[in-house]
């Protein structure tokens, strides 16, 4: 029995709050690997992919097989998927090594507008005030959460301009094929078993492409953590939670949400980093990064309070 409109945007948004709040523990998983063990970035990439479509299989043989199917008409779609994902996970931690956290943050997460025109023209989604609202707001948080707003955080270089601009788009590109495999019937198990196996293979090619322009001996660096126990656990950790997790119920929740309010959910993201970075790591959460997280949390409340009143 189906659920009413109500009930299934209910389960949309727990599903999205709760991929944004395993998402948040990536960056400080990331900062890790990256400060300790100095871990590429394209390395962390690969490998967090791989460990999800690794884990995805042997979950779904033990508990469902049925879910491994995939109809071979949608099989370029699921390709396409895993491109868009590998190129967006790939910009946006390039993007961190060369424009810093606070840019990079702002760069992707401007990605709810793109999203919303995109959906709007695509899958003719209901624009209205409140959301206009809900995505002003949600970029000034961010504006304010990243830090984008000193000038001295904006010392780009040509390759992170480049790298910062195309991860916005296709965040907003993953979401909407996320929310069109849904209207497919694809499981959105399914479909992110294929679109993280996938991603995974372009992933190995995006490095032999670093490799070869570096000059480099191929995939050299793929094993950089070597015999390093606790590293390979820190890798593991951010494969099997964030990436596994936030990823898998966020393609979930693309099931029962506009793209658009998906994508104005993940800007929690932030927030709930800077929340965790300051539990874990005791780091200073300043005035203006809880004003900030404030904005955007009020825009998500006006979304949901805007889809109660219609």
């Amino acid at each position: 029995m189906t659920g009413t409109p109500t009930s299934t945007s209910s389960r949309g948004y727990v599903s999205a709050f709760s991929a944004v709040l395993l998402w948040s523990f990536s960056g400080i998983l990331i900062s890790h690997l990256s400060r300790i063990y100095a871990v590429p970035s394209l390395v962390i990439a690969f490998w967090s992919v791989l460990f999800v479509a690794v884990g995805m299989f042997v979950g779904l043989v033990v508990l469902g097989r049925a879910l491994l199917r995939l109809n071979r008409s949608h099989l370029k779609l699921m390709i396409l998927y895993g491109f868009t994902f590998a190129v967006f996970h790939s910009t946006w931690t390039l993007s961190v090594q060369y424009n810093g956290a606070a840019v990079a943050t702002f760069m992707v997460y401007s990605s709810p507008a793109m999203t919303a025109i995109l959906s709007r023209l695509i899958f003719k989604e209901n624009f209205n005030r409140v959301k206009i609202l809900s995505i002003a707001l949600s970029l000034v948080g961010t504006v304010l959460i990243s830090g984008a707003y000193d000038p001295s955080a904006w010392n780009l270089n040509s390759l992170g301009i480049l790298f910062g601009l195309l991860s916005g788009p296709f965040f907003a590109f993953y979401n909407l094929e996320g929310k069109y495999s849904s209207e497919r019937s694809i499981d959105p198990w399914t479909a992110t078993l294929y679109c993280f196996t996938f991603a995974s293979i372009f992933l190995v090619i995006f490095n032999l492409g670093i490799d070869a322009l570096s000059n480099r001996p191929l995939l050299s660096e793929m094993f950089w953590l070597g015999d390093s126990i606790p590293g390979w656990g820190a890798l593991l950790l951010l494969g099997i939670g964030p990436t596994l997790g936030g990823f898998g119920l966020y393609t979930l929740s693309l099931g029962h949400l506009t793209p658009t309010v998906a994508n104005l959910i993940a800007t929690l993201e932030p927030a709930f980093t800077a929340i965790w970075a300051y539990i874990l790591l005791h780091e200073r959460f300043d005035a203006i990064q809880w004003a900030g997280s404030i904005l955007i949390l009020t825009g998500v409340i006006l979304l949901r309070w805007g889809e109660r009143a219609e």
